[in-house]
């Protein structure tokens, strides 16, 4: 891959699994709702699986490699064979291929408008190691967020905390290409920040569980610090689904579900608490901010 590629690695672990529902667990929620099922998350793990494939049989290492940095790796694989670890120690593709499939590259989206890439780039991986990585850390974070919160709001929090990560990547990284989930990965994690102090009434242990959510960040964001990883699409994501965790996350104060089957003259007033509608009105107007802000750039350095 040598210096053309960044991937954005990722290694997420989840909340311990008491730390959204009932158990006595150390994270133990105060709030009881039905859950829904999880049927997107593996649907994206699946289709990012599926479009790995794709890129191998596109990339076709014995018939494209020019041989210059050693032999296909894994040639017993045909056209799934892998390109020299010198080339790619990752166990992927060739930085062509990746272009060609809709990598991020600032002067394509800037001068040739080719905007999409900021969608097709996250369904891209540079190879074997970094797909298991990001599979593995959407399976930990997402499900368990797709279980509380429904796919509509988890799947808005992925794709557009995605988003977020490749416009920021694309305005810091300018002479490399960028591939991979983990800006929507970190827009996840970005949202379950949000979602704990926006809910914040209805944690038990609300220290325990903050400070084992910091440190699980802190730590992801330091690995961007790592050569070849884009810690702009991380930090990106990252901001983009912390935002978007205090408009799709809030749930009702604690109490609220209790005091509807009291009589109307017992019951709270509001179903929701000053400090959630503050949040989430400041969010709404990062949000717009935000993303006025990188298309401004982006279109300011198109006319130079």
């Amino acid at each position: 891959m040598g210096n053309r590629d960044l991937e954005r690695g990722t290694n997420a672990k989840n909340r311990n699994q008491s730390y959204y529902g009932g158990g006595g667990g150390a994270y133990d929620v105060d709030y009881s709702d039905s859950q829904w099922t999880s049927w997107l998350v593996p649907m994206i793990v699946v289709a990012n699986v599926a479009m790995f494939v794709v890129i191998m049989l596109v990339n076709n290492c014995p018939k494209n490699h020019n041989g210059f940095e050693g032999d296909c790796v894994a040639r017993f694989l045909g056209r799934l064979s892998f390109q020299p670890l010198r080339e790619n120690p990752l166990f992927g593709p060739s930085s062509s291929t990746l272009d060609k499939l809709g990598a991020l590259e600032w002067n394509k989206i800037v001068h040739e408008n080719q905007a999409w890439r900021l969608i097709s780039s996250i369904w891209l991986h540079a190879g074997v190691i970094h797909l298991l990585a990001n599979m593995l850390s959407l399976i930990f974070i997402g499900i368990r967020l797709e279980q509380q919160f429904g796919f509509l709001r988890v799947g808005l929090i992925y794709l557009l905390s995605g988003i977020g990560g490749s416009i920021l990547s694309s305005l810091f990284i300018q002479r490399n290409i960028s591939v991979g989930a983990s800006g929507a990965l970190f827009g996840l994690l970005g949202a379950m920040l949000s979602e704990l102090l926006t809910n914040w009434t209805i944690y038990t242990n609300k220290i325990a569980a903050l400070f084992t959510l910091v440190v699980i960040i802190a730590i992801n964001l330091a690995i961007g610090i790592l050569p070849h990883v884009d810690n702009f699409a991380h930090i990106g994501g990252f901001m983009s689904g912390f935002l978007l965790g205090f408009v799709l996350l809030v749930r009702p104060k604690f109490g609220w579900l209790e005091h509807r089957q009291r009589p109307a003259d017992a019951r709270l007033t509001s179903k929701y608490s000053m400090r959630q509608y503050i949040f989430l009105i400041v969010a709404v107007v990062l949000l717009i901010i935000h993303s006025g802000t990188g298309y401004a750039v982006q279109g300011r350095k198109c006319e130079r």
